[in-house]
């Protein structure tokens, strides 16, 4: 195993330790010994991969999403009710994992990662960043309540009150 795989599969074992830590404890309430205990990496793998737990979910909230993006890129025809259709798809899919950031008062780095991927950029004209601005965080909102009310609906539901919501 080369350096590159070794942190590879040491950032996965710091992940699914702190995720499994997570589900029985609070943020503030899990130590970096816990997780590189559970893990069975050293300390220094740890910080090598992260400056602190919230990193952790940063990281791998970004992940999940760029994943699923470049799954829906490969696949689909990019209509509004068909992207929104696979991104709610997608958070049903990781349900376990999106309740508990929701349940831990950790989904605000959701939408940091959310915002950071489909917000304004730099270089977007004003108008271009207002609406890109609007979009991400009106998408969000929808995202957030779906969860927070325990994601009743299906997937195909939500796309389409979205779709129809003129959020597109």
């Amino acid at each position: 195993m080369n350096n590159e795989e070794k942190n590879t599969f040491a950032k996965e074992q710091i992940t699914e330790a702190f995720l499994r830590l997570l589900k029985d404890s609070e943020l503030s309430q899990i130590t970096i010994v816990q997780i590189t205990t559970e893990a069975q990496v050293s300390r220094n793998s740890f910080y090598r991969n992260y400056q602190d737990k919230e990193e952790i979910l940063l990281q791998h909230i970004k992940h999940l999403i760029t994943r699923w993006n470049a799954e829906y890129d490969l696949n689909n025809n990019q209509s509004d009710k068909e992207m929104f259709g696979s991104l709610f798809h997608h958070l049903k899919e990781k349900r376990d994992f999106y309740l508990l950031l929701k349940k831990r008062n950790l989904f605000h780095l959701f939408l940091n990662v959310f915002v950071e991927i489909y917000g304004a950029k730099r270089e977007y004209d004003n108008m271009g960043a207002y609406a890109a601005s609007f979009i991400a965080y009106g998408v969000y909102g929808w995202i957030e309540e779906w969860i927070g009310r325990g994601m009743q609906e299906s997937a195909e539901t939500m796309s389409a009150l979205l779709a129809t919501s003129g959020m597109k």
